[in-house]
């Protein structure tokens, strides 16, 4: 009797509940149906994230000149062994290690096919500059100096033309971003485009004057400044030693990709260009345009 009843008033309140649904609450609207106030939200946050990734890279571009070249900072290479020196050189190779295995690992393709599924694509290449920026962070906090001398040079004339290779080395790598799209480079292109509204493109490799000397003209101005100061200690000679292992096996797996993305194309450019110094196998062949991030 109470389910008849209760169905009795069922039908007097809902009638043509078989000709017309209940409206669903405008609390249960699927999540999928994002406002448009919702996504430009979205965008700039994305846009403020790859912002602040640019200015921590900045900033730890700038503390990297003041910590190779000794002055501005008060922790450098060249300060004096402060623990014993196995413990020193394994604090620093483990440092190094950190430093090249992110770097690398999270530029090959398989890594980003898999972090594109948790991180989204548009900071991805914000995230890569943020996580490297920190790596080095870290390197330059608990770096443990050696202060051993290898070669210390007095002659203020040869002072002066190691203090300009060196600065001219950090100008390089500098350049060198703008060459191939200092902003697309450093992830602030892909939060930018959004913003606006506007699809990515890939950038095309035009090979301009420099990338026609060389391959990778942004890892020589590195090994330049790495190497040219008239203060070598010990430490600062395994972080140059350190760093040139690393640019000449990461381009190994740079160029990899490369060749297996391009193809012909980039095997040309491989007979003809030299990989990192400007000598040899200089030809007149120009690489056609491709989407190459070097």
């Amino acid at each position: 009797m109470l389910g008849t009843f209760v169905a009795h008033v069922f039908l007097e309140i809902y009638p043509n509940r078989d000709k017309a649904p209940i409206p669903p609450s405008p609390n249960l609207v699927h999540p999928s149906h994002t406002t448009r106030e919702d996504e430009m939200l979205k965008r700039l946050l994305f846009f403020a994230y790859g912002l602040t990734c640019y200015l921590i890279f900045l900033g730890t571009f700038l503390y990297a000149i003041a910590f190779v070249g000794g002055f501005g900072v008060s922790h450098t290479l060249d300060a004096p062994l402060q623990t014993s020196l196995l413990r020193a050189v394994s604090v620093d190779c483990a440092l190094l290690a950190v430093f090249a295995l992110q770097h690398s690992v999270m530029a090959r393709p398989w890594f980003k096919e898999r972090w594109t599924q948790v991180v989204p694509w548009a900071v991805e290449r914000s995230t890569y500059v943020l996580c490297a920026s920190l790596a080095l962070l870290l390197l330059f906090w608990q770096w443990q100096p050696i202060g051993v001398q290898v070669w210390y040079v007095r002659n203020p004339q040869a002072r002066l033309i190691l203090w300009t290779l060196c600065a001219a080395g950090w100008i390089t790598v500098l350049l060198m971003t703008f060459f191939i799209n200092h902003f697309d480079l450093f992830g602030l292109r892909q939060v930018w485009l959004p913003l606006r509204g506007k699809p990515y493109t890939r950038i095309t490799f035009r090979a301009p004057l420099p990338y026609r000397l060389v391959r990778h003209p942004l890892y020589f101005g590195f090994l330049v400044a790495f190497w040219m100061t008239p203060n070598m200690t010990l430490a600062h000679l395994l972080f140059a030693m350190g760093t040139t292992g690393y640019i000449l096996l990461a381009i190994q797996f740079e160029e990899r990709d490369l060749v297996r993305e391009h193809g012909p194309a980039y095997e040309l450019y491989q007979q003809t260009t030299p990989m990192i110094l400007p000598i040899g196998k200089l030809g007149s062949a120009k690489p056609s345009a491709t989407s190459a991030k070097i």
